[in-house]
């Protein structure tokens, strides 16, 4: 629970990364779609750090600090927060399997006769920094339970994408490279365990071990975030607070202020001109499209409510199912996983990439449109009702 209310502290903070994000975007669109396309391709695609163009720099390195804090936040979770216990756990995991499973199912339906089938795992996931910083503009309409709910809900979301990323995005694996980077994890568990080793710099330089091994072993990279996740200690042995702490508040600022914009900047030039793409692989576009902004909200409201009449899953006391619906229609942002996604899924065609791009950021604007909408007319309605009752006093 403890986490979680940290969450709740530092909610401003979300919704000032949530708004960097979308400068980041927007600049970067702006840009893609104007004389500057030329100069900003060049930075982007020929500009190198460490032999690494920008965007592979950005995409696999820098966003192993990312998945690095995905992973202490699911761990946390596990052992102390929302997915400490069955009952806890029960209600949001439900909502994310089914936000998960129905938006794959209408990508597949548009998309099972195609050779864009690899491409459900895109419109599956929610981004967590997007989706609390548009709750936190809605904050005044929306149940406050409903926070707790949604950052639960983004944290399973990342876990089922990061299953996904390790089973069907390994291919060729060098099982020497994977077998040294299983015992460099052995050591740091080692350390974590017996040694009750607590320096910050030797977990960071073996997790640095841990992505080079891991490049190698032609497993994605960022992985190795979530493995060096798992090696770092949860409880404090000599020191009022655990490392598992100390980073995830040293590194929250940094991913969310610094990582997560740059990788916006990077991956969201997209050229608007998409007519030719679009005539040729519509059902790609649709699919990605309508899986996130119809999918997410149906799988994550049926499912909740399904299982929740049938008595398998509790409820949260006061939380509604209004606020299920609203938390479920912002969670079809899918942005920085789902785009994560697109460039695993279609490296190989820039256009595709592209049009997979198009369609994520159509959806969010779309999850944007869809929430304003609800609340507008529910409170519309409310007022009348209200109206309706002074009238008769």
């Amino acid at each position: 629970m403890k986490n979680f209310e940290r969450y709740k502290r530092s909610m401003k903070s979300e919704a000032l990364s949530s708004i960097l994000l979308l400068v980041c975007t927007i600049s970067a669109l702006s840009i893609a779609n104007s004389s500057f396309e030329g100069l900003y391709n060049r930075i982007i695609f020929d500009n190198h750090f460490f032999k690494f163009p920008l965007n592979e720099f950005i995409n696999d390195f820098l966003m192993f600090f990312f998945f690095l804090n995905v992973g202490l936040e699911i761990k946390e979770n596990i052992l102390f927060g929302n997915l400490s216990s069955i009952k806890k756990a029960s209600f949001p995991v439900i909502g994310s399997i089914g936000g998960v499973i129905v938006p794959a199912i209408i990508f597949l339906l548009f998309n099972h006769s195609t050779d864009y089938i690899n491409g459900f795992c895109i419109p599956i996931s929610t981004d967590i920094a997007f989706a609390v910083g548009i709750f936190y503009i809605f904050k005044n309409h929306i149940n406050p339970q409903a926070r707790l709910f949604l950052l639960t809900l983004a944290v399973v979301d990342d876990l089922i994408s990061i299953l996904v990323i390790a089973i069907f995005f390994t291919q060729n694996i060098n099982t020497t490279y994977l077998f040294i980077a299983i015992l460099v994890m052995i050591m740091l568990i080692i350390a974590n365990k017996i040694f009750h080793i607590e320096n910050i710099p030797y977990y960071i330089f073996g997790g640095l071990v841990l992505w080079y091994l891991i490049n190698c072993s032609n497993v994605h990279p960022t992985i190795s975030g979530i493995l060096l996740a798992i090696c770092i200690p949860a409880t404090p042995y000599k020191n009022k607070k655990s490392v598992l702490e100390i980073l995830q508040e040293n590194l929250s600022p940094f991913t969310n202020f610094i990582v997560i914009p740059l990788f916006a900047f990077v991956n969201s030039g997209v050229s608007l001109d998409i007519t030719t793409n679009l005539q040729s692989s519509e059902r790609l576009y649709y699919g990605i499209l309508l899986g996130l902004s119809v999918g997410k909200p149906l799988g994550i409201t049926l499912f909740t409510y399904v299982f929740s009449k049938l008595k398998l899953v509790s409820k949260p006391k006061g939380l509604d199912f209004y606020s299920v619906f609203l938390v479920s229609l912002i969670a079809g942002i899918g942005f920085t996983m789902s785009i994560f996604m697109c460039e695993l899924t279609f490296s190989y065609d820039f256009e595709l990439v592209n049009l997979c791009k198009f369609a994520i950021l159509s959806a969010c604007l779309c999850s944007v449109i869809l929430t304003s909408a609800f609340i507008f007319v529910n409170e519309f309605f409310k007022s009348k009702k209200h109206s309706f009752r002074f009238a008769q006093k």
